[in-house]
């Protein structure tokens, strides 16, 4: 899917056209680690979470499912530069549940991608929805933005939280009952009771 001849075109012309020579030894190979990167960084396009959401196990639990501090690294589609941070999901299901490792792999299908947080947000809210049909979903993510950070108002440490609220988590109780497991210590005695 992507073009890697393309990609070391591209980096060679930028290079050039930031009064930079491409042909010096530093930079020589550079066009062509930015191709291989570009493979690793943007491998969520063109991918959706339905296989890998796929795999459920009966469960009889109404209850809550948090899995919290999944770290993610993306790439902003203004810039092109990286916003990283921690996404929180919350579920509750309806009589199925997903391994826990599915929920980090969702997040990383919409992280590697250009795009902004909260379109990200949204679309891993929205997959959780579409492929486990639980009671409700809700979706938090913290991140620092480098394109904030690193030039224009130049804030590093400033943090961006976004939120996608469905289903059940539309309900003021809800919503308050996960931030309060996302704030507690307890939260690790909870995730044993729930996974």
């Amino acid at each position: 899917m992507i073009d890697q001849d393309k990609i070391k075109e591209s980096v060679r012309l930028f290079l050039e056209a930031i009064g930079e020579d491409p042909e010096r030894p530093g930079l020589l190979e550079t066009p062509d680690r930015i191709a291989r990167m570009s493979e690793e960084i943007f491998s969520g396009l063109g991918k959706d979470c339905k296989e890998i959401l796929s795999k459920r196990f009966p469960a009889d639990h109404p209850e809550m499912v948090l899995e919290r501090d999944i770290q993610f690294y993306s790439v902003c589609e203004h810039h092109l530069l990286p916003f990283f941070g921690k996404v929180h999901i919350a579920y509750v299901p309806n009589g199925e549940v997903v391994g826990i490792s599915k929920l980090a792999r969702t997040v990383e299908v919409y992280a590697r991608r250009p795009q902004i947080q909260e379109q990200m947000t949204a679309q891993i809210a929205d997959a959780l929805m579409e492929e486990l049909s639980p009671r409700g979903v809700m979706v938090m993510v913290e991140a620092e933005h480098l394109c904030m950070s690193m030039r224009g108002i130049k804030k590093p440490g400033s943090k961006t939280v976004s939120y996608a609220k469905r289903g059940v988590f539309q309900e003021k109780s809800r919503v308050q009952e996960f931030f309060e497991l996302l704030e507690s210590d307890a939260y690790h005695d909870y995730r044993k009771q729930t996974v």
